[in-house]
């Protein structure tokens, strides 16, 4: 069963307008929680309650008001949230193409799917996917969602466009003035080098597959230990900050360890596939001899 859209509305470019939904593309770990009185199995409950009468009011019968000051709220109906911008809630416009690789990363907010909601203009929205993943390009572009207005890249990911809400520029924290002073560029010549040095050593490929949220699993065991009456086993402690007379040899180490475990790595020996046909002698050498050509 195909997911539900979250929204709906069309993707413009130029003149040309691609009718697309938009679909969560993620999902978080997450392990619900209710909340209880301690000592009791009394559930607690969130209610919307009017303050001056304190009796429970109906969503239904909920505004939106801003403070605009004094004690003073204007009230403003959803309907009039919608009206002042007709259509913008249904239009995902493209003002720019840009190179994807120009967006800082910490402007991406939260990735969703956008697939084609007329199988009649399919071809459309497979010649803007195209088009983006031939010129490495993101097609920047502003729409509102649930009466708010979000500025979005749309990329090609294989045969699915994906659009990233993103940040404002001035919703980005400068972070001098959140932080303070940070660090100068570092003058220890021999550190860096040893620093530089066990990067290079951990470095790797990436793949998605190879992390996984131990965190949750963690928490699932300590619930299932707790229902099932068993003792809890405390987790490592957290590490100590590395004093600067100890970085060198703490450096010094990290790399001669990674260099050790990539080098183990490396000699593990291949498994073989079950049923696997071996390779003729004749065969094994005719490569080996064409590898060289090449090589040559």
């Amino acid at each position: 069963m195909m997911a539900r859209a979250i929204w709906s509305g069309f993707i413009s470019f130029g003149l040309v307008s691609v009718p697309v939904g938009l679909y969560s593309a993620t999902e978080e770990h997450q392990l619900d929680f209710h909340q209880f009185q301690r000592g009791t199995s009394d559930r607690i409950r969130n209610k919307r309650v009017n303050e001056r009468t304190g009796r429970e009011v109906d969503y239904e019968k909920i505004v939106k008001g801003h403070d605009v000051g004094g004690g003073e709220y204007v009230i403003v109906e959803q309907q009039e949230l919608a009206d002042i911008a007709p259509g913008r809630s249904r239009s995902l416009e493209i003002s720019r193409f840009v190179d994807l690789d120009e967006i800082d990363p910490i402007h991406f907010q939260k990735s969703y799917y956008l697939a084609p909601s007329d199988a009649g203009n399919a071809s459309s929205y497979g010649l803007l996917r195209d088009a983006l993943a031939k010129t490495n390009r993101a097609g920047i572009a502003s729409f509102v969602m649930r009466s708010k207005e979000y500025l979005a890249a749309i990329r090609a990911d294989g045969k699915v466009l994906v659009l990233e809400t993103m940040f404002f520029a001035d919703e980005i924290r400068d972070p001098a003035k959140e932080l303070g002073d940070l660090p100068a560029k570092s003058s220890a010549t021999k550190q860096l080098k040893m620093a530089v040095d066990l990067v290079e050593a951990m470095s790797g490929t990436w793949r998605a597959g190879d992390y996984k949220d131990s965190y949750t699993e963690r928490v699932k065991k300590l619930v299932a230990d707790k229902h099932k009456g068993k003792e809890i086993v405390l987790s490592e402690e957290a590490p100590e900050a590395t004093t600067t007379t100890d970085l060198v040899t703490a450096l010094r180490a990290s790399v001669e360890a990674a260099r050790s475990r990539r080098a183990a790595g490396k000699k593990a020996p291949a498994k073989k596939t079950a049923g696997a046909k071996k390779t003729p002698a004749k065969k094994a050498a005719a490569k080996k001899s064409a590898a060289k050509k090449r090589a040559a």
